[in-house]
């Protein structure tokens, strides 16, 4: 067996949607698998696109998207390593219900829709933990779309960054102190609070004066990650 192969193996067996399965079924779900890499700013499959394939995020970043014919849009989720994206369509026979864009160069390992319902047939269980996964998904955009309905700016701009930095200690397994480097646009953070550019960025440079971040092009580092808890209510 590869290198290459056991890493696939290794990344699919931390995937909660995988969990139930067998070290021997891992095998045989990563050599279904088909390697992919995206570039930061790259699509990989727009809304109402036929759902053929599933991926799996081995590195990078990428985002769900939904837009309005104004030309207004709110991300749905993010995906890091570990996540599974395209899998709805999948399941219910239906176009795909997002846009998903990537942000940061990814790499992937795609699974075909044909691939996928044979795994569903053989492992039912597979099925139960992709709903699951699906639940969670609905429940953190309704979570979000009820902070964006009844917090101001402020304070959901400081929920976002203290999310963004969750996901980032996560990520490296880095402890609760220190500065966290979190690479995101202004627009981009005011897109996930729900508000104007202007308003995030005249809130931002609050955090910046009270020592709480820095900021740069693209990016922001969390010096104070703890006192954002000061502006969420």
């Amino acid at each position: 067996m590869s290198a290459r192969s056991e890493d696939t193996i290794a990344l699919l067996g931390g995937v909660p949607v995988f969990s139930t399965l067998a070290p021997e079924e891992l095998a045989q779900v990563a050599e279904m698998a088909v390697p992919r890499r995206f570039e930061a700013g790259e699509v990989v499959f727009k809304e109402g696109d036929e759902g053929t394939t599933c991926y799996i995020m081995r590195s990078g970043k990428a985002r769900a998207v939904r837009e309005h014919p104004d030309g207004r849009s709110i991300t749905l989720a993010h995906f890091s390593y570990g996540d599974i994206f395209g899998e709805m369509a999948m399941l219910d026979g239906e176009r795909r219900s997002a846009t998903v864009e990537i942000t940061e160069g990814t790499e992937t390992i795609a699974i075909l829709g044909a691939d996928m319902h044979r795994l569903l047939r053989a492992h039912p269980d597979i099925s139960l933990k992709l709903i699951a996964a699906l639940g969670q998904r609905l429940r953190d955009t309704n979570e979000r779309l009820a902070r964006q309905s009844f917090q101001t700016v402020q304070s959901r701009v400081a929920a976002v960054l203290a999310q963004l930095v969750a996901a980032a200690r996560a990520e490296t397994g880095e402890d609760d102190d220190g500065d966290v480097l979190i690479t995101i646009t202004q627009a981009e953070l005011a897109q996930l609070a729900g508000s104007s550019r202007e308003s995030a960025s005249r809130f931002l440079a609050v955090l910046e004066r009270a020592g709480i971040i820095s900021q740069g092009r693209g990016r922001l580092t969390v010096h104070d990650a703890k006192a954002l808890g000061r502006y969420v209510f």
